[in-house]
Protein backbone atom coordinates (compact mmCIF):
# COMPACT_ATOMS: atom_id res chain seq x y z
CA UNK A 1 0.00 0.00 0.00
CA UNK A 2 1.24 3.65 -0.92
CA UNK A 3 0.41 6.80 1.20
CA UNK A 4 0.28 9.57 -0.38
CA UNK A 5 -0.21 13.12 1.39
CA UNK A 6 -3.53 13.69 -0.71
CA UNK A 7 -5.64 11.42 -2.60
CA UNK A 8 -4.81 9.93 -5.58
CA UNK A 9 -6.79 11.10 -8.63
CA UNK A 10 -7.83 7.80 -10.36
CA UNK A 11 -10.03 7.05 -13.75
CA UNK A 12 -11.43 4.04 -14.75
CA UNK A 13 -12.66 4.07 -18.34
CA UNK A 14 -14.61 0.93 -19.56
CA UNK A 15 -14.46 0.97 -23.57
CA UNK A 16 -17.55 -1.29 -24.76
CA UNK A 17 -20.38 -0.78 -27.04
CA UNK A 18 -22.48 -3.17 -25.58
CA UNK A 19 -21.87 -2.09 -22.31
CA UNK A 20 -22.45 1.21 -22.79
CA UNK A 21 -25.34 0.84 -24.34
CA UNK A 22 -26.83 -1.40 -21.25
CA UNK A 23 -26.78 -4.69 -23.16
CA UNK A 24 -25.04 -6.05 -20.21
CA UNK A 25 -23.38 -4.78 -16.86
CA UNK A 26 -19.61 -3.35 -16.88
CA UNK A 27 -18.15 -5.60 -14.53
CA UNK A 28 -14.47 -4.88 -15.23
CA UNK A 29 -14.52 -1.32 -14.26
CA UNK A 30 -15.88 -1.97 -10.52
CA UNK A 31 -12.95 -4.65 -10.40
CA UNK A 32 -10.57 -2.16 -11.19
CA UNK A 33 -11.68 0.67 -8.68
CA UNK A 34 -11.79 -2.37 -6.21
CA UNK A 35 -8.59 -2.96 -6.42
CA UNK A 36 -7.26 0.29 -6.79
CA UNK A 37 -8.87 1.95 -3.61
CA UNK A 38 -7.74 -0.79 -1.45
CA UNK A 39 -3.84 -0.49 -2.93
CA UNK A 40 -3.52 3.51 -2.22
CA UNK A 41 -3.70 5.07 1.15
CA UNK A 42 -6.14 7.82 1.68
CA UNK A 43 -7.96 6.09 -0.86
CA UNK A 44 -8.47 7.34 -4.43
CA UNK A 45 -11.06 9.67 -5.41
CA UNK A 46 -12.10 7.67 -8.14
CA UNK A 47 -14.09 9.04 -12.05
CA UNK A 48 -15.80 6.46 -14.47
CA UNK A 49 -16.61 6.23 -17.56
CA UNK A 50 -18.47 4.05 -19.56
CA UNK A 51 -18.18 4.75 -23.35
CA UNK A 52 -18.31 3.13 -26.75
CA UNK A 53 -15.53 1.33 -29.16
CA UNK A 54 -14.84 4.74 -30.99
CA UNK A 55 -11.49 5.79 -31.60
CA UNK A 56 -12.11 9.66 -31.25
CA UNK A 57 -14.35 9.44 -28.27
CA UNK A 58 -11.90 7.41 -26.48
CA UNK A 59 -8.86 9.95 -27.22
CA UNK A 60 -10.92 12.89 -25.95
CA UNK A 61 -11.91 11.14 -22.63
CA UNK A 62 -8.32 10.11 -21.99
CA UNK A 63 -7.28 13.91 -22.89
CA UNK A 64 -9.92 15.59 -20.94
CA UNK A 65 -9.24 13.05 -17.80
CA UNK A 66 -5.49 13.99 -18.01
CA UNK A 67 -5.64 17.64 -19.26
CA UNK A 68 -8.79 18.71 -17.43
CA UNK A 69 -9.64 16.33 -14.54
CA UNK A 70 -5.78 16.27 -13.34
CA UNK A 71 -5.81 12.73 -13.24
CA UNK A 72 -2.70 10.86 -11.84
CA UNK A 73 -3.77 7.47 -13.12
CA UNK A 74 -6.09 6.59 -15.63
CA UNK A 75 -7.07 2.51 -16.43
CA UNK A 76 -8.96 1.94 -19.62
CA UNK A 77 -10.71 -1.91 -20.09
CA UNK A 78 -11.68 -3.20 -23.44
CA UNK A 79 -10.95 -2.67 -26.46
CA UNK A 80 -7.84 -4.62 -26.65
CA UNK A 81 -7.78 -7.08 -28.83
CA UNK A 82 -7.56 -7.76 -32.63
CA UNK A 83 -11.45 -7.31 -33.76
CA UNK A 84 -12.10 -4.29 -35.91
CA UNK A 85 -13.72 -2.41 -33.26
CA UNK A 86 -11.02 -2.91 -30.81
CA UNK A 87 -9.47 0.94 -31.22
CA UNK A 88 -8.19 1.36 -27.76
CA UNK A 89 -4.56 1.42 -27.90
CA UNK A 90 -4.82 3.32 -31.37
CA UNK A 91 -6.47 6.22 -29.43
CA UNK A 92 -4.44 5.70 -26.47
CA UNK A 93 -1.51 6.37 -28.50
CA UNK A 94 -2.93 9.50 -30.05
CA UNK A 95 -2.72 11.06 -26.68
CA UNK A 96 0.50 9.17 -25.12
CA UNK A 97 3.48 12.08 -25.12
CA UNK A 98 5.43 9.11 -23.96
CA UNK A 99 4.86 4.93 -24.80
CA UNK A 100 5.35 2.43 -21.65
CA UNK A 101 5.30 -0.78 -23.72
CA UNK A 102 6.47 -2.85 -20.48
CA UNK A 103 3.23 -2.71 -19.32
CA UNK A 104 1.82 -4.37 -22.31
CA UNK A 105 4.65 -6.64 -22.08
CA UNK A 106 4.34 -7.82 -18.74
CA UNK A 107 0.56 -8.17 -19.18
CA UNK A 108 0.63 -10.50 -21.52
CA UNK A 109 3.33 -12.50 -19.83
CA UNK A 110 1.41 -13.24 -17.07
CA UNK A 111 -1.58 -14.20 -18.84
CA UNK A 112 0.05 -16.11 -21.14
CA UNK A 113 0.69 -18.84 -18.50
CA UNK A 114 -3.06 -18.86 -17.97
CA UNK A 115 -4.42 -18.43 -21.42
CA UNK A 116 -2.66 -19.27 -24.24
CA UNK A 117 -4.68 -16.42 -26.61
CA UNK A 118 -3.55 -13.66 -24.19
CA UNK A 119 -1.11 -12.56 -26.60
CA UNK A 120 -3.43 -11.37 -28.79
CA UNK A 121 -4.18 -8.74 -26.29
CA UNK A 122 -2.49 -5.13 -27.98
CA UNK A 123 -2.77 -3.53 -24.36
CA UNK A 124 -0.05 -0.38 -24.19
CA UNK A 125 0.55 2.33 -21.57
CA UNK A 126 2.34 5.49 -21.06
CA UNK A 127 2.57 8.86 -20.06
CA UNK A 128 1.01 12.10 -20.88
CA UNK A 129 1.94 15.20 -18.87
CA UNK A 130 2.12 13.80 -15.18
CA UNK A 131 -0.81 11.09 -16.12
CA UNK A 132 -0.15 7.58 -16.36
CA UNK A 133 -2.66 5.88 -18.65
CA UNK A 134 -2.76 1.96 -19.00
CA UNK A 135 -4.74 0.16 -21.04
CA UNK A 136 -6.35 -3.25 -19.33
CA UNK A 137 -7.85 -6.58 -21.37
CA UNK A 138 -11.73 -6.86 -20.87
CA UNK A 139 -12.41 -9.51 -19.39
CA UNK A 140 -13.44 -9.24 -15.33
CA UNK A 141 -11.40 -12.20 -14.46
CA UNK A 142 -8.08 -10.89 -15.85
CA UNK A 143 -8.29 -7.37 -14.56
CA UNK A 144 -6.73 -8.99 -11.14
CA UNK A 145 -4.25 -11.43 -13.24
CA UNK A 146 -2.84 -8.06 -14.61
CA UNK A 147 -3.23 -5.36 -12.70
CA UNK A 148 -2.38 -6.60 -9.50
CA UNK A 149 1.58 -7.18 -10.50
CA UNK A 150 1.65 -3.92 -11.96
CA UNK A 151 0.94 -2.51 -8.92
CA UNK A 152 4.37 -1.84 -7.67
CA UNK A 153 5.83 0.06 -11.26
CA UNK A 154 2.50 1.76 -11.18
CA UNK A 155 3.53 3.05 -7.85
CA UNK A 156 7.30 3.50 -9.27
CA UNK A 157 5.83 5.49 -11.92
CA UNK A 158 3.45 7.91 -10.03
CA UNK A 159 6.10 8.84 -7.64
CA UNK A 160 8.63 10.17 -10.74
CA UNK A 161 5.33 11.85 -12.45
CA UNK A 162 4.95 14.04 -9.33
CA UNK A 163 8.48 15.03 -9.17
CA UNK A 164 9.59 12.41 -5.82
Amino acid sequence: MVKTSLPLRIARVTLSDRASTGVYADLSGPEIERILVTAFTPAPVVLSRLIPDERGLIADTLRTLCDDEHCDLVVTTGGTGPAPRDVTPEATRDVLERELPGFGEAMRAVSFSKVPTAILSRATAGTRGRTLIINLPGNPRAIGECLLPLLPAIRECLRHLNGQ
